[in-house]
């Protein structure tokens, strides 16, 4: 059974929560602060946390930080009344995999649960390789030569949507559409960025691309022409 946990320290909501969720057969559990969700997060094995943004004692995205940094790979939907696009960009950058602003529907948050969830199901077992890079979805991992390669949650969305869509050109709107998600703004300055850090990460020679090409006027296109899956 799918296990998720809910991070809101507002009891009616959190009750309301769980018992839609439970209805729709998902095995739920409450935690109403941001330590607590953190030990559970990490002491425990869920397949999605619905995490809302202001929490007591750690706030959301402390928490969300907490969780990437020790290397936790679960789901996260954050949940927040915030709406400026700051926060959203940052609580993705973070390591968010979706973002609902509150007042939300039931119906609208099954969904996306449904659709996070699919995610798991489309990157189950799959390793793939180019050079000496090893682009492990199960995990959440880049290797290099066998070594754990340092990525930030927004780089990992990235590479692996690249390596998804390799061969076809895609533009800056439909990199910040697939990584950041829909109904956030994100310049393209800012995609060009992200893309040159991870450049530096996957390249043998970053100056020289060889994998992640830029294509004048279009966008960026994914090459590995030995790319390889298991």
């Amino acid at each position: 059974m799918t296990r998720i946990l809910i991070v809101e320290d507002e009891p009616d909501i959190a009750m309301v929560l769980q018992a839609d969720l439970r209805v729709e057969g998902y095995d739920t559990e409450i935690a109403n602060d941001g330590e607590s969700a953190i030990r559970r997060a990490k002491d425990d094995r869920w397949d999605l946390i619905l995490l809302d943004v202001m929490l007591p004692l750690r706030d959301g995205f402390e928490v969300c930080r907490e969780i990437r940094r020790a290397r936790v790979k679960t789901r996260i939907i954050l949940l927040t009344a915030k709406t400026q696009e700051a926060e959203k960009v940052m609580g993705l950058e973070l390591g968010a995999d979706d973002y609902v602003t509150k007042p939300f529907s039931p119906r609208e948050l099954r969904a996306r649960i449904r659709a996070v969830l699919r995610r798991d199901e489309n990157d189950a077992e799959d390793v793939f390789r180019f050079s000496d890079c090893e682009v492990d979805f199960q995990r959440g991992e880049l290797r290099r030569a066998g070594k754990p390669v340092e990525l930030t949650p927004l780089e990992f969305k990235l590479i692996s949507v690249f390596v998804k869509c390799r061969g076809r050109v895609l533009s800056r709107d439909q990199l910040i559409q697939d990584a950041w998600g829909h109904g956030v703004f994100v310049t393209e300055r800012a995609v060009d960025y992200h893309i040159l850090n991870l450049r530096r990460k996957v390249e043998p020679e970053p100056a020289q691309p060889q994998y992640i090409q830029s294509v004048r006027g279009m966008g960026y296109r994914f090459d590995a022409g030995n790319l390889t899956q298991s």
